[in-house]
């Protein structure tokens, strides 16, 4: 029930300055978001590759106002490819752009976003990795999978993400799954209207669990975001079933939460992928990561106490 709550305040400017203010803010951020540069991400690609972990990495931001400010974002993505470089880590570094940065919601903002993501998932091809377009609300999605579909033309190991929370994403999942694209699946963290999109746990929980089959009985590569122990043993099963080997597929989880799951997964031999955020503009992922889940809360609200 606080998760509507949570998102609605990630909108707040107010309650955006009472959080920036609080003298722990900054410590809790750290354990979702490591670092505010590419230098400060740098040990830690380096960190989690050498566990066996791979990673996609999010330079957070998304208030883009300006083309200015949506070409300073494609210039970020651009210096994180010139550091990955060097590291020859190939699919093992991969990245993560919401289109929103990429200037999609200004003035001709499709074409926009286009215009500016493009360079980056070239440049992603030029070292061995690729680029993966994450999900927004849902006003903004004919946009990012006509934007998919284009970049795949030349860069056919572009991914996307779709979201189970949403009414139309089972029919997004059989197209995708045809296309040998790769995709996705997670539960959806921004506030949706009841006539788009399931509101209950158990409802976007059946959703997903229909979607992820659709993704493994398919030809594309299905990529799990959940920190759910019964979807993630459940995702195990139906990759069994639909014959996949452990590199047909892979997980992935956000930074910071269930690390030891992380290393689990890896371990059995499975591809495990550490959804790894940066940069100085966390304020809504953070918000959303606490959305997302009640102990991610509960953690927060309890180093305020104790801090206090």
């Amino acid at each position: 029930m606080l998760g509507p709550v949570i998102l609605a305040a990630s909108r707040s400017d107010r309650i955006r300055r009472l959080i920036s203010a609080a003298p722990v803010t900054k410590q809790v951020v750290d354990r979702f978001i490591p670092g505010e540069t590419v230098e400060d991400i740098v040990p830690i690609i380096q960190d989690l590759t050498a566990k066996g972990l791979e990673l996609t990495m999010d330079v957070v931001g998304e208030d883009i106002t300006t083309p200015a400010q949506a070409a300073a974002a494609r210039d970020a993505y651009l210096e994180l490819v010139d550091r990955l470089e060097p590291l020859k880590l190939g699919a093992r570094a991969e990245m993560s752009v919401k289109l929103s940065m990429f200037g999609q919601a200004l003035e001709d903002g499709h074409e926009l976003a286009f215009k500016n993501v493009r360079p980056v998932v070239e440049a992603a091809a030029a070292i061995g990795t690729t680029v993966t377009l994450d999900a927004e609300d849902h006003t903004t999605l004919d946009s990012m999978f006509a934007i998919h579909e284009e970049l795949r033309k030349d860069f056919p190991e572009t991914g996307c993400v779709i979201q189970s929370y949403l009414f139309r994403t089972e029919a997004d999942a059989r197209r995708l799954a045809a296309s040998g694209s790769r995709v996705r699946l997670v539960k959806g963290a921004y506030k949706e209207p009841a006539e788009v999109a399931h509101q209950h746990k158990h409802e976007i929980d059946k959703a997903y669990v229909r979607i992820l089959k659709i993704l493994m009985d398919g030809e594309g590569y299905p990529m799990i975001g959940s920190h759910d122990p019964r979807l993630i043993s459940i995702a195990q099963e139906l990759a069994h079933r639909a014959g996949r080997k452990l590199d047909e597929y892979e997980f992935q989880m956000l930074y910071g939460i269930r690390s030891d799951e992380h290393l689990r997964l890896a371990a059995e031999g499975h591809r495990m992928r550490v959804y790894t955020a940066f940069g100085t503009d966390w304020y809504g992922y953070f918000m959303r990561r606490l959305a997302e889940k009640p102990a991610n809360l509960r953690f927060f609200a309890r180093s305020m106490i104790t801090k206090g």
